[in-house]
């Protein structure tokens, strides 16, 4: 199977840094049925950023505001996932290198288990999403 890469939306908002902040808010969304394709979170500052790529945008936003999760405006992200080997992300990381795109951030894992597979989400300046969504033969999120 080859490598998916897909334009998504996500939304962040920004937690106490403390135990349990991602927790509760992470409860919330599962009791409300909301299902996540890409979930990070990490410390800014004083406090931390937790970011949310939903699989159906409408239900997630409206799970956040009946929750009064402050989120913010959509952004853009890319999901990849394919079959594990070496240097998977090193050949993505190249290809947008030669285009000369900053990558911003990016995480990624294996599924383990023996699946073979691997999955990460990337992060782009905005003004650099269109030129690394082509370079990467992107497909936008329905």
């Amino acid at each position: 199977m080859s490598d998916t890469v897909t334009l998504v939306d996500y939304y962040y908002t920004t937690v106490a840094d403390r135990p349990g902040e991602a927790s509760r808010l992470l409860g919330v969304l599962r009791d409300r049925g909301i299902n996540l394709l890409a979930f990070t979170g990490f410390p800014e500052g004083r406090r931390s950023q937790l970011d949310f790529v939903p699989a159906d945008r409408t239900a997630f936003l409206a799970a956040a505001k009946a929750a009064r999760i402050k989120l913010s405006r959509p952004k853009k992200a890319f999901l990849l996932s394919g079959d594990d080997r070496i240097g998977a992300i090193a050949d993505t990381c190249d290809r947008l290198a030669a285009a000369k795109v900053n990558i911003t951030a990016v995480d990624a894992v294996t599924a383990g288990g023996g699946a073979g597979r691997y999955g990460a989400i990337l992060w782009v300046k905005a003004r650099d999403v269109k030129k690394a969504a082509d370079v990467l033969g992107a497909a936008s999120s329905p």
